[in-house]
């Protein structure tokens, strides 16, 4: 019976994060589908009495650090200990923090390593330059030594072909998820009649500034814009910046998906300012809504969107955009959205295309 562990995420029941979505649905699929084998999820955390032992037929096991910042190498190092020592068949690692320690289960293991490198984290601009290094040394430790690499986006399979000759298999998320609860209009501030939907972690490299400034030059376009405005000196400075403009309201971060669904629901359009990463989950999610979406330039958005989505690069383009919408164009363009996620982005497909990997990893 293979024995597959998930390695490398805060943990499930997945909250806010990518990855702990990922592998939330993941061991859904895998009750849901009944499929063999024992599934395993390393969390963060001591256990204690109010710790789940199974979710949704996976194990759970607790490691005593956290899975973020610094702590994220000796975590995942940790996990990756525990899962070869229970004779582990398969280790489906989420991200490249603890790669440094790859090369030591393929020569003390028999273990298998499918790692997803998540987008190419050391070119994001939050990054100082040791710690661009050593995520750089990480994705290259992850790449030349997983038996499988998984990118969430084609432009990150072909870089990472282009930049190690290396053949990688592209899955990417799904979002249908959104969709699974009832709209909860029950928040904390009242949003406009009409309004455009933007959410994101507040940092420069999701263009937040850009669609500020965008907004702030087309006073009869209202903008909602969740976040977490107060965790940084960035995020302070622009809503002390632009909390004055009556059309711009900057929103505290929601995670519950019932009032997230009642808030995208009731937009007329979605603003992606993702920049860098890959294939971004509020994306994908925001394309099961039907939505039009005007998303950052970059070509990972153009390739999770198939370039059929409107884009910008400046915060100029982004007001020339809103100045002249055409609601009949933008219809057209937010249903081709929902066409694109139903056939890419649902949790049966990735769930059917990651267990399949690992089925044939085990096999070889």
């Amino acid at each position: 019976m293979t024995k597959v562990a998930i390695i490398g995420t805060v943990g499930v029941p997945g909250a806010y994060g990518g990855f702990e979505t990922l592998a939330d649905n993941l061991v859904r699929y895998h009750e849901a589908e009944n499929l063999d084998g024992e599934l395993s999820v390393y969390c963060s955390g001591s256990r204690n009495e109010s710790s789940l032992a199974f979710y949704h037929g996976a194990e759970l096991r607790y490691v005593p650090l956290n899975a973020n910042g610094v702590q994220s190498i000796p975590y995942d190092i940790r996990s990756m200990l525990h899962a070869v020592f229970r004779r582990t068949d398969v280790l489906l690692i989420l991200g490249v923090s603890g790669a440094v320690f790859i090369p030591v289960v393929r020569l003390f293991s028999n273990s298998k390593i499918v790692t997803n490198i998540d987008g190419i984290e050391w070119r994001r601009a939050k990054w100082n330059g040791l710690a661009k290094r050593f995520l750089k040394m990480s994705e290259a430790i992850a790449v030349r030594w997983s038996h499988e690499v998984i990118a969430d986006n084609d432009a990150i399979t072909e870089y990472v072909a282009e930049t190690y000759g290396i053949r990688c298999s592209t899955i990417a998320y799904g979002g249908d998820h959104a969709m699974t609860v009832a709209p909860d209009h029950d928040l904390p501030f009242m949003p406009p009649e009409r309004y455009a939907f933007a959410l994101s972690r507040i940092e420069p490299e999701n263009s937040v500034a850009k669609i500020l400034e965008a907004f702030s030059t087309v006073p009869d376009k209202s903008l909602v814009y969740v976040g977490n405005w107060n965790n940084s000196d960035f995020g302070q400075r622009l809503r002390r910046q632009y909390s004055g403009f009556a059309n711009i309201h900057m929103a505290e971060p929601i995670y519950d998906l019932a009032k997230l669904r009642g808030l995208r629901e009731g937009a007329d359009l979605y603003v992606h300012g993702h920049s860098a990463g890959g294939t971004n989950p509020a994306l994908v999610e925001m394309m099961h809504f039907g939505l039009p979406i005007v998303a950052h330039g970059c070509v990972f958005n153009r390739k999770t969107t198939e370039n059929e989505a409107d884009y910008f690069e400046t915060a100029e383009d982004l007001a020339r955009f809103l100045a002249n919408r055409d609601h009949e164009v933008e219809k057209a363009r937010g249903l081709r959205m929902l066409e694109i996620a139903r056939k890419r982005y649902t949790w049966d497909e990735i769930g059917r295309s990651y267990f399949n990997l690992i089925e044939k990893v085990d096999a070889n």
